[in-house]
């Protein structure tokens, strides 16, 4: 069954809210991503940290931080696509089978584009690897 004007408002309204809230959210992330480390967060002219376990931890929090960020990035961006079909007159409707997405799954993910078997077998969501790029070993030599 089609969803009526006060379930579409009642989701525009809970995507532009989400919107904001993770632009907050990503503007914080921003901010801990790309501002001074190390020794310039205390005021002093050295970057250096004072051991190497403190940079290590600081590149870890960074990466984390950029990851987060592209977690944030990706929800607005899908929230943004959200609003764009309830202007269409699609949204609620599965962009690989055409059915009505049920009313849990747009609860809980209201920027969700497919019904919950065809988000099975398409599952396009970035997958976050927290191991990206950090080594699996002792160096080689």
């Amino acid at each position: 069954m089609p969803m009526n004007r006060q379930q579409i408002d009642h989701h525009r309204q809970r995507l532009e809210t989400l919107i904001m809230r993770v632009r907050d959210d990503a503007s914080a992330l921003a901010e801990a991503a790309l501002g001074p480390s190390g020794g310039q967060m205390a005021g002093e002219l050295s970057d250096a940290p004072t051991h190497l376990a403190d940079r290590g931890s600081e590149e870890y929090m960074t990466e984390m931080s950029e990851l987060l960020l592209e977690n944030e990035q990706h929800i607005v961006a899908e929230s943004r696509a959200a609003l764009e079909r309830i202007d269409a007159g699609t949204y609620g409707r599965c962009e690989n089978c055409g059915q009505e997405i049920g009313r849990e799954r747009l609860e809980a993910l209201p920027y969700t584009r497919f019904c919950v078997q065809c988000a099975g077998k398409t599952d396009s969501t970035p997958q976050v690897n927290l191991n990206n790029g950090r080594p699996t070993g002792p160096p080689r030599r």
